[in-house]
């Protein structure tokens, strides 16, 4: 796959997320909502840095196992229940993304819900990948 991420010189600076991407590949992988869901089904992490890096880590996991990388996200959004604790918890949060992710930012979008199908999920990352 090859990807070429695009931050217009008339846009705001892009922190943690590309304006654009413009992905060139062979499959298309569309990826579920994942929130902070174990194996048992059962939310875990109290607080949404806790939950939205178990979250992260199901996405990537569902990625992986379609034979992609984080690098070959192309489109994520993030659906948070309280968009002021996503945006006091972003420093943290950007760590915990380039810490499971790497610095290849898709494009991406926060959405601010009233709840999520589980009452205690706190995030939940859905997004789509090109592979070669």
């Amino acid at each position: 796959m090859s990807t070429e991420r695009l931050n217009p010189a008339g846009l705001a600076p892009p922190s943690g997320f590309s304006h654009a991407v413009v992905a060139t590949g062979s499959r298309l992988v569309f990826l579920a909502g994942q929130t902070a869901l174990d194996a048992d089904g059962k939310v875990v992490g109290e607080s949404l840095a806790e939950q939205f890096e178990r979250a992260l880590g199901n996405l990537l996991a569902a990625l992986a196992a379609a034979g992609g990388r984080p690098a070959d996200l192309a489109r994520v959004t993030a659906y948070v229940t309280d968009v002021p604790a996503y945006r006091a918890a972003a420093p943290e949060l950007g760590r915990i993304w380039r810490d499971l992710a790497g610095r290849d930012y898709p494009a991406m979008a926060v959405v601010g819900i009233v709840r999520l199908w589980d009452e205690s999920a706190l995030v939940e990352l859905d997004g789509f990948a090109v592979l070669d």
